[in-house]
């Protein structure tokens, strides 16, 4: 009897533990907190979105994320207005320029603090001189190329608007073929187009980041009532970032997959590498994403020749640091650099 009564009290002990052991997951674990999150353009430096939703980093954080490709950044950020999208990763100006005119919009992250831009020329065109009476393509008057141009023309010894025009012709793929068709006498181009064009025998007069030019391009961005509401999801975005970053920086063979799969699965194996290469490496990617201040200064020096809003502003207006700052002073960042 005593010994039935032993064996009883054994089998229960095993029944409950694995009842228990089948219950645990769906008592203990947290449910992914599912959103859409936005980006600008299909080029090198949205990497670190593309990674932490393929590799799976932002589940392991905690969020299922749904991607959403926007055209350009004005509509990137109108949907982030709207609250369509509570975050988005797109180039600071739009950015910087709404803020300015009354919009809720903050850089929470920076991606890329300057512009892997090349200035690409038709063939015949070998010096910047010979540009001299020609005109120059861009995307839009008032976007990236625009700045970019202000920056770069100078130090080439050009004025825009008085020695070389400056035309809006629209995409890269657009611009592209006007040079090689021979409609302008440049654009400006960064990878893969850049890498694509010199292969096909166009002539790189500049290479803007090599110049120096500190400049926030790529970022993070969202709202500060989203912040407000919602500040874990935006500190389990921003962690999602950092091991992203890490992670393009350490396993290439993954993200050379996941760019080959954004960018439509290039057959050109050698653009493809070399726009990764170019892409991972600290001054393009900073393993400590804050957004660059001084790249901001650039930026809002730019817009206070024509916005008189400009002129008072400072960088710090338009940045909430709080997030990086934590995984950097906990320690978080040095410690995956560091395995």
């Amino acid at each position: 009897m005593r010994k039935m009564t032993i064996q009883r009290i054994v089998f229960l002990v095993v029944i409950f533990g694995a009842l228990l052991a089948l219950c645990l997951p769906s008592a203990f674990s947290q449910p992914l907190h599912k959103f859409h999150a936005g980006y600008a353009g299909v080029d090198v430096p949205q990497l670190p979105i593309w990674f932490a939703r393929e590799a799976g980093i932002f589940r392991r954080n905690g969020l299922d994320v749904q991607l959403i490709s926007f055209t350009g950044g004005p509509t990137a950020i109108a949907a982030l207005v709207s609250g369509d999208v509570p975050i988005t990763q797109v180039s600071a100006p739009g950015v910087i320029r709404s803020n300015l005119y009354g919009a809720d919009v903050v850089l929470i992250a920076g991606v890329t603090p300057t512009l892997d831009f090349w200035l690409v020329s038709r063939a015949d065109i070998k010096t910047p001189e010979q540009l001299k009476g020609g005109n120059i393509g861009i995307g839009r008057f008032g976007g990236v190329n625009d700045f970019t141009l202000d920056f770069l023309l100078p130090k080439l010894g050009l004025t825009p608007g008085k020695d070389v025009a400056i035309r809006q012709i629209g995409s890269v793929p657009v611009r592209l073929t006007a040079v090689e068709t021979g409609q302008i006498h440049a654009t400006l181009l960064s990878p893969p187009s850049s890498l694509m064009a010199q292969k096909k025998g166009l002539k790189v007069l500049a290479d803007v980041a090599a110049l120096g030019m500190v400049f926030q391009h790529t970022s993070v961005v969202t709202t500060r009532r989203f912040i407000k509401e919602q500040p874990d999801i935006v500190r389990r975005y921003i962690k999602s970032h950092v091991e992203a970053i890490h992670a393009l920086k350490t396993d290439r063979a993954v993200g050379l997959k996941v760019l080959e799969k954004y960018l439509g699965g290039m057959k050109d194996r050698d653009v493809l590498e070399r726009s990764f290469d170019r892409s991972v490496t600290d001054d393009k990617l900073p393993p400590k994403p804050y957004p660059s201040l001084e790249g901001i200064k650039t930026i809002l020096d730019g817009m206070a020749k024509t916005e008189a809003k400009a002129k008072p502003a400072k960088p710090e207006d338009f940045v909430d640091l709080r997030f990086v700052r934590e995984l950097d002073q906990s320690g978080f960042i040095d410690g995956l650099y560091k395995k």
